[in-house]
């Protein structure tokens, strides 16, 4: 019988906590600077046409892909938490 694998210290995980809200924010800040470089304008006044939409879509990708480096980053480090 395997012994079940122990879980990570309460300091490891603060730092997958403060790594992913850090890149999440980061990410949508992204986001929302190469939509506007592209003219997509996620909280334009015209309401919700494709170019905001799509504005909003890139903010949400960049944000996503901030907590999935951070995490990539924290398994890399010290492992998956979940296993």
């Amino acid at each position: 019988m395997s012994e079940s694998p122990r879980p990570h210290p309460t300091g490891q995980l603060l730092k997958l906590g403060v790594a992913q809200a850090v890149l999440f924010v980061l990410g949508a800040l992204l986001g929302r600077w190469v939509g506007l470089l592209l003219g997509l304008d996620a909280f334009g006044a015209g309401g919700y046409g494709n170019k905001e939409i799509f504005g909003i879509l890139l903010i949400g990708l960049g944000g996503g892909g901030g907590v999935q480096i951070a995490r990539a980053w924290y398994v890399r480090k010290y492992g998956n938490p979940r296993s």
